[in-house]
């Protein structure tokens, strides 16, 4: 919060937002750490709820693909759909509960979600 005041005080009336639902976790990562990019999410909400309301213009979603030109791919989108799913749902929710994550496992035709483990 104190970083946004200091960016409005330089003239910037509107900020965004930025984080990771996949990437951003280890160079050889092959799988999505969904409880990782979840808190992260989170935590991006909780900023967003103690910052001026009329600061915020948006949250930028991204997902890494590779840390250099000259690195191999990670976790590669497929393996990351459910994690972008529940990332968009917090943020689109305003956090996690059980109720959301019934409602990713649906959409996703998942029995089973684990974020806090590797999927199987």
């Amino acid at each position: 919060v104190q970083l946004i005041e200091k960016y409005r005080r330089c003239g910037f009336s509107k900020v965004w937002f930025a984080s990771a639902f996949k990437g951003a976790t280890g160079v050889n990562q092959s799988l999505t750490l969904i409880g990782h990019h979840l808190k992260n999410h989170l935590r991006w909400l909780e900023v967003a709820r103690s910052s001026p309301a009329d600061v915020l213009e948006g949250i930028a979603l991204t997902g890494w693909q590779r840390y250099d030109h000259f690195s191999v791919l990670c976790e590669l989108l497929p393996v990351a759909i459910p994690s972008l799913a529940v990332c968009l749902q917090a943020l689109k929710n305003g956090g996690y509960s059980e109720k959301i994550k019934e409602n990713v496992e649906k959409l996703l035709g998942m029995s089973n979600l684990e974020t806090e483990t590797f999927m199987r």
